[in-house]
């Protein structure tokens, strides 16, 4: 026999309402409400449970409530089911009540099939029942939300239903994953990358997954967990070394590499970069290169003059500026001293056009003339026919900025930076900033990161470290390796040339390039700073970041932090962050900051984060319909990252025996001599002299 819908309500009632607010809603329980284990929702179910949902049922289908707290409360009058015996002398006995909060409203849109809406605009009355969901329902709330693709976990707490993402949710509105060490945050970031791209390949339409990756991996733990999926750069690596060449570098990073000052020595630093990206290798004193660049900044500066009016306004005064312009360029060409190749007609010119437009009509003051468009088109064809023969071209009438990314020598650059301090008699202040470069290039260390052997092109860069199109790229970039003078300068520029890229494919191609940017132990790269602080390696790489975090989205670029102190993070880019993935946080600085993430009435949930075992997190934000948590999928062994916790006991007590240890090759490749790496047949390590052994060419 089939039972009736009140029937069915009747047998799922754990209490009713008698407290109602906007952000929480407080139930009596019922006597007869479960204690520990539920039947009454069609399989035993733990009953009650901190942050598992209840439902409350209003003319809209169902409101869905958190639970955050259950108490008991004495009350001083007995309360018995059915008839009451007066003449016996009760004791007062304990009231079970619990608080929810309200999360949004589960509808009924046909038979056996729900959807859940945030948000609720109708709140129920006092007494309205409570009830404890089913299956059914728990699912149609986990399980909401459109372009559920990825999946990555189930709900503990809502009948072990699937938890799904969707991608362009979780990595297109900046993603941070936060949690202490050994709580699963790489593990996490692993599985996110498979899990999405297995899907991807389940329902691709071309050939190949066009999906790019890159990870920003300061302790090298991803090195294995992609296998030949990966592209894998690394210091000193033969077949795919980490070059960050000096050229690539924008003039914040130099004056963060160099500690310039900002009066004396940043100008002229930026004036030596101009240099070299306009291809001056080197310091002319040759009197026609000085004067075919006088010509040319004369040629810019009177066609600019044109575009502004100018020669044409009549007004005061504007032609009495121009005419004092021309005054000055005349002087300036006349102390070239030059009598071939059409200068001396050229000052002619000058001469006349100044003698023609000056005209003086009372002793105070002069009657400037206007003059016609005819006159300024001939003058700037005589100027640039002088430039013409000079050797220069309408293409060095716009010379590229300090920035842009024009391969260049470093002792070029040093040798052109010492000629720039003598001309300008800047030597006192440069000798220091000098000094500085040539130590820091002077350091092996870095020579095979950003030194000048290194010979590469930007689109092959870019090619190397972005990835072609219509092909998978999984990028990993490791860190640990990088001297940590320029480990901060490094980060930036990779991070700053791959969002600028992307910038240049959207402004080329009017759609976006979309790549996820992945940043490991985030809080030591994306820190707070202060004025203090603003002009060093931290900030400056910090910059970088608040920058693809406000405006990455526009361009295709997503970002995921990991980080294990959310404390320490930036405040922009965190605010930036849609979507959080919370494993176990400890420390109360860390939580207060994570609270603030969530509204009042979901606090409740994050109160469980101290105790969050391994491999659980919570899920909320923008990728999820509501605060969630959520057990993270098991991930194959593979594809870990190598972030295991050290195992001592085994080591201890000789339950492993893999820990042979050579501290002289060990000491060999810290000193940087000729070492190799023989592996022998029973996995354990030699390290011979290449002088010893020429054939084995395996680097240690």
């Amino acid at each position: 026999m089939s039972r009736t819908p009140i029937e069915n309500q009747a047998d799922l009632r754990i209490g009713v309402v008698e407290f109602i607010a906007p952000d929480e809603i407080k139930v009596l329980l019922d006597i007869e409400a479960p204690d520990g284990i539920a039947a009454n929702a069609g399989i035993p179910r733990e009953f009650p449970r901190i942050n598992s949902y209840v439902i409350i049922p209003n003319e809209m289908g169902y409101i869905v409530s958190q639970v955050e707290w259950i108490a008991v409360e004495r009350s001083s009058f007995p309360k018995r089911k059915g008839y009451q015996d007066y003449g016996l002398i009760d004791l007062p006995f304990p009231l079970r009540k619990m608080k929810v909060a309200p999360l949004g409203v589960l509808q009924v849109v046909q038979k056996d099939k729900l959807k859940f809406q945030r948000g609720v605009h109708s709140f129920p009355s006092i007494g309205s029942p409570v009830l404890i969901p089913t299956d059914l329902q728990l699912k149609a709330i986990v399980e909401s939300g459109s372009n559920r693709r990825v999946y990555i976990g189930n709900s503990p707490l809502a009948a072990n239903a699937e938890v799904k993402i969707d991608p362009d949710r979780l990595f297109g509105r900046h993603l941070a994953i936060l949690g202490n060490t050994g709580s699963g945050k790489s593990c996490t970031v692993s599985g996110l990358i498979h899990w999405s791209l297995e899907e991807a390949e389940k329902n691709k339409s071309t050939e190949n997954v066009n999906s790019r990756f890159i990870i920003l991996d300061p302790n090298g733990e991803y090195s294995q967990a992609f296998g030949e999926k990966a592209k894998i750069f690394k210091v000193g690596a033969e077949q795919n070394p980490l070059e960050i060449p000096l050229w690539l570098w924008n003039s914040a990073e130099w004056s963060a590499f160099t500690q310039a000052s900002s009066k004396a020595q940043l100008p002229l630093l930026k004036r030596a970069l101009r240099a070299m990206r306009n291809e001056e290798l080197e310091f002319n004193n040759d009197i026609d290169i000085q004067a075919k660049k006088f010509i040319g900044i004369v040629l810019q500066a009177i066609i600019s003059s044109e575009n502004k009016g100018e020669p044409y306004n009549g007004q005061f005064p504007t032609n009495k500026n121009f005419i004092e312009k021309l005054e000055r360029w005349k002087i300036s060409l006349e102390a070239f001293n030059i009598d071939d190749r059409n200068l001396p007609e050229l000052i002619a010119s000058l001469s006349a056009n100044i003698t023609n437009h000056k005209v003086a009509y009372a002793p105070e003051r002069y009657n400037y003339q206007i003059f016609t468009q005819q006159e300024i088109h001939d003058l700037i064809d005589k100027i640039r026919l002088v430039f013409e023969s000079f050797g220069g071209n309408e293409y060095e009438l716009f010379p590229k900025n300090e920035d842009t990314p024009i391969p260049f020598k470093g002792d070029v650059f040093i040798n052109y930076l010492e000629a720039l301090a003598q001309e300008t008699g800047n030597e006192q202040y440069l000798e220091f900033l000098i000094a500085r470069i040539r130590t820091m290039l002077a350091d092996s260390r870095m020579d095979s990161v950003i030194g000048d052997k290194i010979n590469i092109q930007l689109d092959k860069w870019l090619e190397s470290y972005i990835g072609k199109s219509e092909e998978s790229s999984i990028t990993i970039i490791d860190l640990s390796l990088v001297p940590s003078e320029i480990t901060h300068i490094v980060t930036s520029v990779i991070a700053r040339v791959i969002f600028e890229a992307l910038q240049r494919y959207r402004k080329l191609n009017s759609k976006s390039f979309p790549t996820v940017l992945v940043m490991e132990e985030a809080h030591s790269f994306i820190t707070r700073y202060n004025e203090a602080n603003d002009g060093n390696s931290s900030a400056i790489c910090t910059k970088v970041f608040e920058k693809i975090a406000r405006e990455g989205r526009k361009f295709g670029l997503g970002l995921v932090l990991s980080s294990q102190r959310p404390s320490e993070l930036s405040p922009t880019v965190l605010s930036q962050c849609n979507s959080f993935f919370l494993h176990r946080i400890s420390n109360d600085r860390d939580q207060e900051l994570v609270g603030r993430l969530l509204p009042d009435n979901f606090r409740g949930l994050l109160r469980e984060l101290p105790s969050l075992p391994s491999q659980k997190a919570i899920l909320l934000g923008w990728a999820s319909e509501l605060p969630i948590l959520v057990k993270i999928r098991d991930l194959k062994k593979d594809y870990r990252p190598q972030s295991d916790d050290p195992d001592f006991w085994d080591v201890w007590t000789g339950n492993t025996i893999d820990r042979d240890v050579d501290w002289k090759g060990i000491a060999n490749d810290w000193q940087e001599k000729n070492t190799s790496t023989k592996v022998n047949n029973d996995n354990s390590e030699e390290i011979q002299d290449l002088s010893a052994d020429t054939n084995n060419d395996l680097p240690f």
